[in-house]
């Protein structure tokens, strides 16, 4: 990989932040992926937790979550103001009518249409108004690499699902984990990418090397490479909508990657960070870009009743997410 010094990074970065400005982007969203279910059918991209629990699982049906649950978990964030990232489910956890009804209920909560990731799917025209695009699960960009991680998800069928989504209507984004061992030089096929198949959003992740994967004992990206690919992005591309994913002991990275030009950030357990000291560390970091936070982790009385104000079914589900929101596990 062609080395850059630290000095051409950092202009890289400031150039990506002028641009944002520029571009009025002064708010950054909280966002949260709504998992359906920890079952994949597929379960062999080679980085993936679920890849480790298919054989341990014995009744698929029973790694499903309850929609209830689901839907009280949608009901939270509306109430903390964070934005749904997308529902994500892994294959054939859920048929299409059933992430239809889903996706109406949350939408009637939020007011405001969904994203899908829940994998390659011939049958969009299943969906309607409730939903306002579709992620398609790259994760990298580079075709020959995406084969060896990803082996049961085919680039050229997510591309097809992009492009067809794109024909009825929907917004199109996809996901880019870094630290798969790709290069900087990768990047290009991600240019590529974007502009062939005019992506709208694009989710940027971190590696979280699980156990029991071929990356238990990888390194997650160096925060300046992070930010490097991030600015590089923004500044190629000054409409695109990109959300970063950092863990809970890389939040030092989430001031960077706004300053590199994102518009959202995302990968934190809410429930668990909300009202700790970790949950105003992710407050301070966006404060200190000059930006302002759409949602709160720290805000108790944004969390509200215990009861459901949608529906009493729910009731259980919001008094256990508030409790664990108050039990300040991280200290």
């Amino acid at each position: 990989m062609k080395k850059i010094s630290s000095t051409e990074t950092l202009e890289l970065i400031t150039k990506a932040n002028n641009l944002s400005l520029k571009k009025g982007y002064s708010e950054i969203s909280l966002e949260r992926a709504v998992f359906l279910s920890w079952w994949c059918d597929k379960g062999d991209c080679k980085f993936c937790y679920m890849s480790t629990q298919k054989n341990k699982i014995k009744d698929p049906a029973k790694a499903k979550r309850r929609v209830n649950n689901i839907l009280a978990e949608a009901e939270m964030c509306s109430r903390l103001g964070w934005n749904i990232e997308f529902l994500s489910g892994g294959y054939k956890s859920f048929t299409s009518q059933e992430i239809k009804s889903i996706a109406e209920n949350i939408h009637s909560i939020t007011g405001d249409g969904l994203w899908l990731n829940t994998g390659i799917t011939s049958e969009l025209e299943e969906y309607g108004s409730e939903i306002k695009g579709i992620t398609g699960a790259v994760e990298l960009a580079n075709p020959e690499f995406q084969k060896i991680v990803c082996p049961s998800k085919p680039l050229n069928q997510i591309s097809d699902m992009l492009d067809k989504a794109g024909d009825l209507g929907f917004k199109k984004a996809i996901t880019i984990i870094l630290g798969l061992g790709e290069s900087y030089e990768d990047l290009e096929y991600l240019k590529d990418y974007i502009r062939e198949h005019k992506i709208d959003r694009v989710i940027f992740y971190s590696l979280n090397p699980h156990p029991e994967t071929e990356y238990a004992n990888s390194s997650q990206p160096a925060s300046l490479y992070y930010a490097k690919v991030v600015s590089t992005i923004r500044l190629e591309f000054p409409d695109l909508e990109i959300i970063c994913g950092t863990w809970t002991d890389n939040l030092a990275n989430i001031g960077m990657l706004i300053l590199s030009g994102a518009n959202g950030i995302t990968k934190f357990p809410l429930f668990k960070m909300f009202g700790t000291k970790y949950g105003k560390r992710v407050e301070e970091e966006v404060k200190w870009t000059g930006r302002t936070l759409k949602g709160t982790f720290t805000d108790k009385s944004k969390l509200g009743p215990e009861k459901s104000e949608i529906s009493p079914e729910l009731d259980q589900y919001i008094k256990r997410y508030i409790r664990d929101s108050l039990k300040n596990k991280y200290k």
